[in-house]
């Protein structure tokens, strides 16, 4: 068995979703995610047994194009991250009803395959295929399911897509170049080309472009909050939750080892770019009287800091960065759905209007509790040990940098515990909130028991991606 299985796995269950038709869909999506789920942790054993588990086929001879799926420590932890999100996310949609259900969880599995691709791509042209794919299903999903008003949700979605994708077209030119210098798209040979100072410095602003977008950085995030507001919750999962994590991955996995000489000569400028993103987000976060576009500004604040974290150049910031990676994937879906939850009960998303949940749902209360602390990275949750890591690793290169990044923890706390205030105690709401039902709970529970489990115990997913990150590092630093 290979890497290449899981694949087939979300492939196949994407028709066969469709093909199921509306009444079974969700079921029988939920049932090839946990299947996909199940391999990956069969993978992950046979890659730990020192199996490989890695595919590389000649797919087209000319131009050379080969079918390549890299499978070392830290594909896996992106994989297993997608895996194990993506049953979640479509179970935590079963309270809701969805006109044509067939397509729209069909377009989930084939948004978890595309996604996993990217993760697992070690051919650039492939990876790049990969890529543009993970775009169309959360286009489609967020246009046709999304809330609000139907016009304004076309032109942020638009927006988005529009952006997305011409940042997308700038790597491509970048990897033809490297195609002409390399004869190959192969991830190993791309690494081995010497090229001049000027070469890395175009090379690396065209990758800059497409990650920046995507992740998003300062001042690429204008399409953030709208779309993260006007989608349906699941594809806000899906984007916060796993999407976001592509830009921040093949930072690691193509920019930084392909134009090292670029990224240290102009290293501060990227980590005061991330920087920025996270005193800009925790700020206007402070301002959002909506609570889906509170937690997208969250969200902004706390990926500005992961990619600062990975322009460190240094194993901590890397490692710390990848660990809040996963981290951030679980608590911030977490979040979306607490939202949803609301949502479900009080049909708004308005702060001001809501109050009182505590009275009448101690057992919500509670588990969006653990949430909100773990977002704001309290010692014991996942949260804290990914955000402390990257702030020691920021200090390693100036401490204004970590004191500046030190922001998001601070001002975090303050709008994400004022917002729990306004939103769980207070004045009890006119509308009852009525307790969370069995398949709320679980879904919730699962995502608290990952956050707090490897809040106490992170070491499997250090020692699982940490000698992927040194040789990373060793490609870096050859030149």
């Amino acid at each position: 068995m290979n890497v290449s299985t899981i694949l087939i796995i979300l492939l196949i269950g994407a028709f066969a979703t469709y093909f199921s038709g509306d009444k079974l869909a969700s079921k029988v999506a939920l049932l090839f995610s946990l299947a996909a789920l199940g391999c990956s942790i069969v993978l992950l054993n046979n890659f730990s047994a020192g199996e490989n588990i890695s595919v590389i086929n000649s797919w087209i001879t000319q131009p050379k194009i080969s079918f390549a799926l890299n499978a070392d420590g830290l594909a896996l932890a992106m994989l297993l991250l997608t895996a194990a999100l993506t049953p979640i996310i479509i179970f935590s949609s079963f309270g809701n009803e969805y006109k044509n259900a067939k397509a729209f969880y069909a377009l989930i599995l084939f948004m978890a395959f595309a996604m996993t691709g990217t993760f697992l791509a070690a051919d650039g042209l492939l990876y790049y295929i990969f890529w543009e794919l993970a775009l169309i299903p959360i286009y489609f999903i967020a246009l046709i399911w999304g809330n609000g008003d139907a016009d304004e949700r076309r032109k942020a979605v638009v927006k988005f897509f529009i952006y997305t994708l011409a940042g997308s077209l700038f790597m491509l030119v970048a990897f033809i170049y490297l195609y002409q210098k390399a004869g190959s798209f192969l991830i190993e040979d791309l690494y081995k080309l010497n090229l001049s100072a000027d070469e890395q410095l175009w090379i690396f602003l065209a990758f800059f472009l497409a990650y920046a977008i995507k992740i998003p950085i300062i001042p690429f995030h204008t399409w953030q909050a709208n779309v993260y507001q006007k989608a349906p919750t699941v594809g806000t999962m899906l984007l916060s939750g796993i999407m976001l994590k592509m830009g921040l991955y093949s930072v690691i996995r193509w920019q930084l080892p392909i134009a090292p000489l670029a990224a240290k000569e102009y290293m501060d400028i990227f980590i005061i770019l991330g920087i920025a993103g996270v005193i800009y987000g925790s700020i206007v976060a402070l301002r959002q009287k909506d609570l889906k576009k509170l937690l997208a500004y969250s969200s902004l604040a706390h990926v500005g800091l992961i990619a600062a974290g990975t322009y460190t150049l240094t194993v901590d910031g890397l490692r710390g960065a990848v660990l809040q990676m996963i981290a951030h994937g679980f608590v911030v879906v977490g979040l979306f759905y607490a939202a949803e939850i609301i949502y479900r009960r009080f049909e708004t998303r308005e702060i001001a209007s809501l109050g009182g949940i505590r009275t009448q749902s101690p057992k919500f209360t509670s588990m969006f509790l653990i949430l909100v602390l773990a977002s704001v990275a309290l010692p014991t949750t996942f949260n804290f040990i990914g955000e402390f890591t990257v702030l020691y690793s920021l200090s390693q290169i100036n401490i204004w940098f970590a004191v500046l990044g030190g922001t998001t923890i601070i001002l975090g706390a303050y709008y994400m515990l004022k917002m729990f205030q306004n939103v769980m105690l207070g004045e009890t709401n006119s509308k009852i909130f009525a307790d969370v039902t069995l398949n709320e709970g679980i879904s919730m529970v699962a995502i608290i028991a990952v956050l707090i489990f490897f809040g106490f115990y992170p070491k499997p997913i250090t020692d699982l991606i940490t000698p992927s990150l040194e040789t990373i590092l060793n490609v870096i630093n050859k030149n």
